[in-house]
């Protein structure tokens, strides 16, 4: 009876995985891979790398005009490359896990420029390994415009990871050097066995309106001409309700009637962000703006015309006769551009005759 029950059951769960879909058996390949070092290892072996160095991705030109693509390599290009260019094929342990194919082909990238026994050496490297891969070592605030949304966000999280590992070999606690699992998803000290893992910081950005218009503001950061939505870091101890209130109330000065979220999004530069949009409402008759200086450079309300016209706009642009630069807005990739698009088409939608 229970040799039926173990044969019925293990039945049972062969079909039931064959159930399910592709991206809940990749989700637990992935998680797998995450939790099983050595059958991350036997992933790499078929599997498939994205380079970067100095955290700059290499992208390729590809056959579409204007269009840009991130090779992949496998694990014996891979080595044969850092044969090539005198580097020890050691360096693959550092590789870090960032996806897979649906056909659960993994997913690694690797640094060239980072931990690397010379570093001067490997950055004289650098014009040849773009010579030699056809391809150039972009900054990936850059790259990620260039690119498809697939190859952006995997670039994204591959350089999050990269940075991640580079600034954290050190244990808080001992001092020691910690070792990394490989697939890159935590670190552990090997003398107190405390686990880290990779963070991001909570960052709100959030799109006030007074109803008819909305408000975008600029940082001397910005390129010139480009206004955004109000964004700022989620501070400890804070929901995100009260840490959208804070942020206008002490970016703009003004208080909030309503909010409501929208979408959420990752976003690598400078540093990785989870960054959480919303919109929100300023209270009737709020609308005079008190600019923080320290803050922000300039902020203003724009009319559902102005906003439609920028939206339209392909930045960055050159400075103007009189020495001024067009309105212009956060490109597509960019979760403020979607922020900023669902106001106009609510906009537009309200203002259509019942």
């Amino acid at each position: 009876m229970s040799l039926y029950c173990g044969i019925a059951c293990r039945r049972k769960s062969f079909w039931y995985y064959r159930l399910l879909s592709t991206y809940v058996n990749n989700a637990r390949y992935i998680f797998e891979l995450k939790e099983d070092d050595d059958a991350c290892k036997k992933a790499q072996r078929t599997g498939a790398f994205y380079l970067f160095h100095s955290l700059a991705p290499l992208i390729q030109k590809s056959e579409h005009h204007h269009q840009y693509l991130a090779p992949r390599y496998s694990l014996l290009e891979l080595e044969r490359l850092l044969d090539k260019f005198g580097q020890d094929t050691q360096k693959i342990e550092d590789s870090v896990l960032i996806g897979c194919s649906e056909q659960q082909e993994a997913w690694f990238a690797v640094d060239l420029g980072l931990n690397s026994s010379s570093s001067t050496s490997a950055s004289l490297q650098k014009p040849e390994m773009e010579a030699e891969l056809q391809g150039s070592f972009t900054e990936l605030r850059k790259a990620l415009f260039q690119l498809s949304m697939k190859d952006a966000s995997l670039l994204s999280t591959a350089q999050a990871l990269l940075r991640w590992h580079d600034a954290h070999q050190f244990c808080s606690r001992s001092g020691q050097l910690t070792k990394k699992n490989v697939a890159g998803s935590k670190r552990v000290c090997p003398s107190n066995k405390i686990i880290y893992y990779p963070q991001m910081a909570p960052v709100v950005i959030t799109l006030v309106s007074d109803g008819t218009r909305c408000l975008l503001a600029r940082q001397s950061s910005f390129p010139k001409g480009m206004y955004s939505a109000l964004s700022g870091f989620c501070d400890i101890g804070e929901s995100l309700e009260e840490a959208v209130r804070r942020e206008v109330a002490e970016e703009v000065g003004l208080e909030l009637d309503r909010l409501q979220y929208s979408a959420s999004q990752h976003w690598p530069v400078p540093n990785s962000s989870l960054m959480i949009a919303c919109h929100a409402t300023v209270k009737p008759g709020q609308t005079e703006i008190q600019m923080n200086l320290r803050e922000l450079e300039a902020a203003a309300w724009f009319s559902h015309d102005e906003v439609a016209t920028a939206l339209k706009r392909k930045g960055p642009y050159t400075q103007q006769q009189d020495g001024t630069f067009p309105f212009w807005l956060p490109p597509k990739l960019a979760i403020a551009h979607q922020l900023i698009k669902e106001w106009l088409e609510k906009q537009s939608c309200s203002s259509l005759p019942a």
